[in-house]
């Protein structure tokens, strides 16, 4: 029994986000929020960034930390919003951004030829310390692959829109580090996850549980971040050789059909799933197995491979049915990897709650889907995930997007990251 209906259109066959202005009015809105959050009425001044805004868009006055990785999001967000709007306090943003994060989060070898960035930077008053590794509990004390991946995101995507040479050598310089120092360079391929932060060694003993191993991130995270956008700007054979490396990665090793619906996530280094690890375990992240499927097609769309259609349209189809909400709609987070005795569903982690993040991933496979392959039923998929996200994760009163709905679409505002609209939004 029904006891509340949205209506997406005035119309059976008319749906609100599927007009040409939605998307663009959204985006103009979410980085105008943004921008009043972060700087006010006030000149653009990175300085005053904070990585955690309230749910109102407040930020702490005095003390604070600024994470590389969500300034780069930041200017990701601005430099899109540019290019699909043509407002220039955006562009304006995207650009003093990126000189910041060159300013005070990059770090430049010089005896190895690499760029690398900083986890961070701790402000206090008119002082900063820099955070060489990851102060994060998954990667403490290391250097992450998707750290260094997502640093990059944001400069070079105003990289497409200025041609600012020092964002290429940034950028050529980084993707040094990835492969002199992240890649495995054996038979076995791919890219670990972690290095140390001294030496640079994957295979240190000072990585503990992260010695070795390779993941989603460390693989998949290049071509969505900055790698695709690499190749639009340049469309250099190289680029377009490491995207078809590390999705012929992803393709290979990642399915696990025969024992889940899911894709394994974790590997040690020689690609045997790594089921123990920390918070992990045998469990999936809802939203990597959608990531996959977009990112697929349009690799695709460069390089054609029966392959990589086939799994895209695997995981599209298989994932309805394991990770969405088929009652009142949208998309959950984390659930166990396989069934236990008896069961018929795959149980949550931790909550049912859903994050925006997934509802973004399932938004992107299934409209990138039906656009290539004409496909209904994954359109059909796609008009309702983006119907659940624009209905309930739009804050219009204060602005920005809710980190978390509950599964009835509530926003989830409990105490937490999860309550505020900075991190990595």
């Amino acid at each position: 029994e029904a006891k509340q209906i949205i209506f997406v259109g005035r119309q059976a066959e008319d749906y609100v986000f599927e007009k040409p202005n939605w998307w663009v009015d959204q985006v103009r809105s979410l980085a105008n929020f943004y921008v009043k959050a972060q700087f006010g009425d006030e000149e653009i001044d990175y300085r005053n960034y904070r990585t955690t805004l309230s749910l109102s868009g407040v930020k702490s006055k005095v003390n604070f930390s600024q994470e590389t990785d969500t300034i780069s999001r930041m200017v990701y967000g601005m430099a899109t919003a540019y290019m699909m709007t043509g407002e220039e306090i955006f562009l304006e943003a995207a650009e003093k951004g990126t000189e910041y994060l060159r300013d005070h989060m990059r770090f430049v070898d010089l005896d190895e030829g690499i760029v690398y960035w900083y986890h961070g930077i701790d402000v206090q008053g008119e002082r900063e310390q820099k955070i060489f590794a990851s102060e994060f509990g998954d990667d403490y004390d290391a250097i992450p692959a998707y750290e260094q991946i997502y640093a990059l995101a944001g400069p070079l995507q105003t990289y497409r829109l200025n041609g600012d040479p020092r964002i290429m050598d940034d950028t050529e310089k980084t993707i040094k580090l990835f492969n002199d120092f992240y890649l495995d360079k054996s038979d076995r391929g791919g890219y670990y996850s972690h290095l140390d932060p001294i030496t640079l060694d994957p295979l240190s003993e000072s990585l503990g549980r992260n010695k070795g191993t390779k993941n989603w991130n460390s693989v998949g995270d290049h071509a969505p971040a900055y790698l695709i956008n690499l190749w639009l700007a340049t469309e250099k054979p190289e680029y377009a050789d490491m995207l078809e490396y590390t999705f012929d990665t992803i393709e290979k090793r990642f399915p696990d059909y025969e024992n889940s619906p899911f894709v394994n996530e974790k590997f040690f280094e020689d690609w045997s799933p790594d089921h123990t690890w920390g918070w992990q375990q045998n469990r999936a992240v809802v939203g990597h197995n959608m990531k996959i499927a977009w990112n697929l097609m349009r690799m695709n769309s460069l390089k054609a491979k029966d392959s990589y259609v086939d799994l895209a349209k695997k995981i599209a189809d298989l994932m309805p049915a394991v990770g969405s909400d088929q009652q009142r709609g949208g998309w959950y987070d984390v659930v166990e990897r396989v069934l236990g005795e008896d069961e018929k569903i795959h149980r949550f982690v931790w909550h049912d709650r859903k994050a925006w993040w997934q509802q973004e991933q399932s938004i992107l496979a299934y409209y990138i889907l039906a656009g290539i392959l004409k496909e209904p039923e994954y359109h059909r998929l796609a008009r309702e995930a983006a119907a659940f996200y624009n209905a309930w994760f739009l804050d219009t009163e204060d602005g920005g997007v809710y980190f978390n709905v509950l599964a009835n679409g509530i926003p989830f505002l409990a105490s937490g990251n999860e309550r505020g609209k900075g991190d990595r939004k």
